[in-house]
This record gives structure tokens, C-alpha cells and sequence, in this order.
């Protein structure tokens, strides 16, 4: 046994101590390849330069519009660049103006003050009340600048016109120096006429402001048409036919259009006026149209004063609060022609 096992050690031990044959390994490798650079072809660009920016003893100004006006869109700057100044930083205008940007100016309301022109100053500059503008009555060229567009007057107060609350945030105001109204012995109310040389220049003062903030003439209201059942300015003798006419400022109705609903009013206009349906569709009609009245069925207080506010700027000929079949064909055209958009 021992020397059957001895023989089969030396067996193994002769084979482990043979020679071995090379083995070789094959290992895949690519052959180097040589990249050619790429032409890189430059495509002209169609971005548009921008203006420069204005610098006048270093205050900067950007007088061009580079936005789309279709869009109401407008980079102009009526005024210096207000900018930033953060403390360790600088604000740099690499990329001014984005073309994304618009007028914070989207109303011009017209009020009377129901001063003489003293007092109109006093009251407009050192009390809690102001304007942009105050249109005097003295007589000369002059207009006076009270605050700057770019800041909140305070002239609107709680205010509304069709979407739009608190109009001060968005609106011009113009102060026109008149006396208003005084009562008669029945309570009527009889207001003051404007004069020629006045209304000339309300007129110009705002022609160039709705030119220049691209104001729609749906936004060119009374202070009685943003606040009816509070205020009354700047009342029935103001001449806002003459200014749609002349000056092409502000709305105005078709006739034929306000004639061809008036021939439908008159027919059974009377029969329906006490009407919950009718009253509330009158006043839905109102609020369509921008008035910021509640639809309710009834003739209350705030529907009167709303007719009435209506009636100053589009039928100052009877400004007594009722809904008759002209002041109805009047409103009816006016939400044709100047739908909500």
C-alpha cells in the first residue's frame, strides 16, 4: 500500500514540474481613431438690438419701446429709471428693458373740486386729499402738477369700474377748479357750467395722457362713475360729448343704435318698470356695463344714485335717478359698443 501511494506522489509531483506551454490571452483593442474638429457655422442672429439707455448727469432714462403695442405692452419711461442700490452689490441694466412690461397708469378720472382756485391749492396740497393735475380758472396757460404720475394720488377713494377696485393704484387724476352745485328749494340739484378756456385745457392735459399711458376710452371716467353713491363730480355740465367729439376723448353712444333700442324700449317699457325681473336686469345691465352696483330686484338708494351717475355723463339733459326708455337705449348701446373684453 505504501508503495502503491509513493508511486502516484511521483507521478503528480513529475507532472507539476513539466514544462507549461505559453497560453496567450486575447485582449480586444480598438484601433486609435483620430477625430476631426467639427466646423461650428454661426447663424446670424435675429435679436434686435436695443436702444441705449439715456444718461443726463447721471440720471438714466429709456425713451424707446421696444414691446409690442398690439399687446398694450410699452418700455418707455416718462421718467428717470428708479433703480435699486443694495449694499454690496450693483445693479447692472445688461439685460433692461424686458419686453414684458406695461403702464401701472390705466385710468384717467376728472373730478371738480367745489372750491374757488385758492382753496382748491390749499386743500389739493396740504391735506389728506390731492390730484396729479388741477386745472385753475384763472385765465392763463398754466397747469398745475401736484403729484408725480408714477405715484398713488389720492383722489379716487373707494372705487370701482367693471374688474378694477381702489382705482387710485391705477389712475390719473385731474382736479378741475369749479363750483359744483347748490341745492334749489325742492332739493334739486343745479350745477355750475365750466368754462370754454377751461375745458380747452382739460382737453389737451388729457389727450396727451391717454396718448402717452395708452388709456382705452372705456377708462376715461367721472369721479361719479367710479364712486356713484358718494360722489357727484364733475357733474352734468361736463362737456363729455365735446370731448368724445372734438378731442376723440372718452366714450360716446351711436345714435342710430341708441334710436333703434329706444323703439324697442317704448313698447311695454312702462308696464314691466316695477318689475323685481326688470329692476334686476337693469341693474345687471349697469354692472356690465362698469358700474359697481349689486343686482338686487329692487329700486334702492345705491341703484337711484348709479342711474343718476349715468345719466350726468351720458344723458345730462334729465339726471333724475329713473330708468326711462331713453337713459335704457343709451346704456344698452353703449355695452354694444364697448363690450367687456
Amino acid at each position: 500500500m505504501r508503495k502503491i501511494l509513493y508511486f502516484i506522489g511521483l507521478g503528480t509531483f513529475i507532472l507539476s514540474c513539466a514544462p507549461q506551454k505559453n497560453v496567450k490571452t486575447s485582449s480586444y483593442r480598438p484601433k486609435p481613431t483620430t477625430t476631426q474638429p467639427k466646423t461650428v457655422v454661426k447663424t446670424p442672429t435675429t435679436e434686435k438690438l436695443k436702444p441705449q439707455i439715456t444718461n443726463d448727469r447721471g440720471i438714466e432714462f429709456f425713451t424707446t419701446n421696444i414691446a409690442d403695442p398690439t399687446k398694450n405692452d410699452n418700455t418707455i419711461s416718462y421718467g428717470s429709471i428708479v433703480s435699486a442700490k443694495p449694499a454690496g452689490y450693483k445693479v447692472v441694466k445688461t439685460y433692461f428693458p424686458a419686453i414684458a412690461q406695461n403702464f401701472r397708469q390705466r385710468y384717467l378720472i376728472l373730478h371738480y373740486t367745489a372750491l374757488p382756485d385758492d382753496k382748491s391749492i390749499t386743500v389739493l396740497t396740504q391735506q389728506a386729499v390731492s390730484a396729479h393735475y388741477l386745472v385753475n380758472n384763472t385765465g392763463d396757460n398754466e397747469i398745475y402738477q401736484l403729484v408725480d404720475e408714477n405715484k398713488r394720488s389720492y383722489h379716487a377713494g373707494v372705487s370701482s369700474w367693471r374688474a378694477d377696485k381702489n382705482l387710485n393704484d391705477t389712475s390719473i387724476g385731474i382736479e378741475i377748479v369749479n363750483a359744483g352745485y347748490t341745492a334749489d328749494s325742492i332739493g334739486k340739484r343745479l350745477f355750475v357750467p365750466f368754462n370754454d378756456a377751461q375745458i380747452r385745457k382739460v382737453a389737451a392735459l388729457a389727450k396727451d395722457i391717454i396718448t402717452r399711458y395708452q388709456i382705452p376710452a372705456t377708462n376715461v371716467l367721472a369721479h361719479s362713475d367710479i364712486a356713484p353713491t358718494r360722489k357727484q363730480d364733475p357733474g352734468p355740465l361736463f362737456p363729455w360729448k365735446k370731448l368724445y367729439d372734438e378731442y376723440q376723448i372718452g366714450m360716446w353712444y351711436d345714435e342710430a343704435t341708441k334710436q333703434s333700442y329706444y323703439d324697442l324700449a317704448t313698447v311695454d317699457f312702462t308696464a314691466k318698470y316695477n318689475e323685481p325681473s326688470f329692476i334686476f336686469n337693469v341693474q345687471t345691465q349697469l354692472q356690465k356695463f362698469g358700474y359697481g352696483v349689486e343686482p338686487g330686484g329692487k329700486w334702492d338708494d345705491a341703484t337711484k344714485k348709479t342711474i343718476e351717475a349715468f345719466q350726468y355723463h351720458f344723458r345730462p339733459q334729465n339726471y333724475d335717478g329713473i330708468m326711462d326708455a331713453e337713459t335704457w337705449a343709451i346704456l344698452q348701446a353703449l355695452i354694444q359698443k364697448y363690450p367687456v373684453k
